[in-house]
């Protein structure tokens, strides 16, 4: 895994309310929007191939505003269709902290970023020795339910710990502030917590967002 040396201080910024990148999970994204195809031929064109997926949010005011963590993600699969849009896979490599954006030419925003306080990100894959699968899957099969979802609960009971919750936390349909708080969770077990009250406060009437794509 890299170092926070190895990566770039200023990375471009992908924007996008609902959608949630983890370390080590990957996140297939459909590019469209000239701004962001142009955004994706410039990472290519760099050693780290880093995209920054943030959640943006308005203020009171109506202000663009973007949260101050969101995580790096490597382009480590492209494909172009015949109209031009991409189709690409970004793998997580490690969160990040916005210290400031940076006024430029490029039509994509991009920030100065700090990668300290992440070196988890960059190390092994994380454990949830508290993780108690039987009540937590049983917990999983009624929210999906209640959502209309399906699964392969086959796959879903094999899956390494990190594999399930990160997995879950990126694609159940929370709104983005939930999103927010699964990303900046400290570690695998406090994820999972949070993971189960976003569920069980879904169960119990409240409601969930739509997850743009």
């Amino acid at each position: 895994m890299p170092l926070s040396s190895d990566l770039p201080d200023t990375i471009a910024i992908f924007p996008l309310p609902g959608a949630l990148l983890l370390p080590r999970a990957k996140l297939p994204l459909h590019i469209f929007e000239p701004r962001y195809l142009a955004m994706i031929d410039d990472a290519l064109k760099t050693q780290t191939r880093l995209v920054g997926m943030i959640q943006p949010f308005e203020t009171p005011s109506g202000a663009d505003r973007l949260h101050s963590i969101g995580c790096a993600g490597r382009v480590t699969a492209f494909s172009e269709t015949e109209d031009g849009r991409y189709m690409v896979t970004l793998s997580g490599v490690s969160r990040f902290r916005v210290q400031r954006e940076v006024e430029g030419f490029t039509p994509y925003r991009r920030c100065e970023v700090s990668w300290s306080g992440f070196e988890r990100d960059r190390g092994l894959t994380e454990r949830d020795p508290d993780l108690d699968r039987d009540p937590f899957l049983d917990l999983l099969n009624r929210f999906f339910q209640s959502q209309g979802l399906s699964t392969d609960w086959d796959t879903v009971r094999e899956a390494e710990d990190e594999l399930l919750i990160n997995s879950l936390s990126m694609l159940c349909p929370f709104p983005p502030e939930d999103k927010q708080a699964l990303l900046e969770a400290p570690t695998l077990p406090t994820r999972r917590e949070t993971l189960v009250t976003l569920i069980e406060f879904s169960l119990h009437g409240g409601e969930t967002g739509e997850m743009m794509q």
